[in-house]
């Protein structure tokens, strides 16, 4: 307990204005997490990840990527990356294993993620990446804005905009359910009520239009569904015959009254469950 009236009021401004973030220590982590109030970075030592052979179905998107992502590494140009599409399909799970598969070899290869409510600190956090010798993407997931919500215009700068534009040491990926990021029934509204609908509707999409990558992701089918499971199987030791694993698979999925690779995951996670195997 402070009980010193002037010890109290620091602690208060302290508070109110706590003091510049100290230069993190990118050799803590590979990966690392922004958080706010205050401004700081976790260090995240273990990323939640899968292994690059595992992702099913997402080929081009896979290769594209990871393409992008090695020249990014070896510090030559490449493009922001918007991964859109089904949900379930893997892409999250795509940005992480990429980062992983090539930092292997560039060992100077950091991911940030940042929060989509954080989104207006991002300049704050560009601050502490600029200049420092890593090369950093930072991962936005599940991105996406609402009626009356300005935060996708602190994005703007990160992509294109602004008189410092963004860094060259950073790479900004993120991942949305939808290709312009949000609901169509809300740029069909924008169309219907705005004066000038054109432009009203270019100020709402030309967020994703600052993204040179555009990797889109759709619904697996019941052979690619299968595929995913057996991969998981192999990679963690687990033996079950064939029919068994099709007839189950199906029923899962039929439960679930979706197919994607999400839906893979957890049906594995209940067969190694009853299987005794650990992962």
């Amino acid at each position: 307990m402070i009980d010193d009236p002037l010890d109290r009021i620091a602690a208060a401004l302290e508070r109110i204005s706590p003091a510049p973030l100290k230069t993190p220590d990118f050799d803590a982590a590979g990966a690392f997490v922004w958080q706010t109030g205050p401004d700081h970075l976790v260090p995240v030592p273990k990323v939640s990840k899968v292994d690059l052979g595992l992702l099913v179905g997402v080929d081009r998107a896979r290769d594209t990527l990871l393409a992008n992502t090695t020249q990014f590494a070896a510090g030559l140009p490449a493009n922001n990356a918007l991964l859109w599409g089904a949900r379930g399909m893997g892409k999250s799970s795509l940005v992480k294993a990429v980062h992983a598969h090539v930092q292997a070899t560039h060992n100077a290869l950091r991911i940030v993620e940042l929060q989509r409510e954080d989104l207006p600190s991002v300049g704050r956090l560009l601050g502490h990446l600029r200049g420092a010798p890593y090369q950093f993407i930072l991962f936005c997931d599940d991105l996406s804005f609402g009626h009356d919500d300005a935060q996708y215009k602190s994005l703007k700068a990160v992509l294109d905009g602004g008189i410092e534009g963004r860094p060259d040491n950073v790479v900004l990926y993120a991942t949305s359910n939808r290709r312009h990021l949000m609901p169509r029934d809300m740029i069909e509204n924008e169309r219907g009520s705005a004066i000038n609908p054109a432009e009203a509707v270019e100020e709402k999409v030309s967020l994703s239009d600052r993204f040179g990558l555009w990797l889109g992701f759709h619904p697996c089918d019941q052979q690619q569904y299968l595929a995913m499971i057996q991969g998981y199987c192999d990679a963690h030791g687990v033996e079950i015959d064939p029919a068994t694993l099709h007839a189950e698979a199906i029923e899962w999925q039929a439960t679930r009254g979706s197919r994607s690779g999400r839906v893979a995951w957890q049906y594995f996670v209940d067969l190694a469950g009853r299987r005794g195997v650990t992962l």
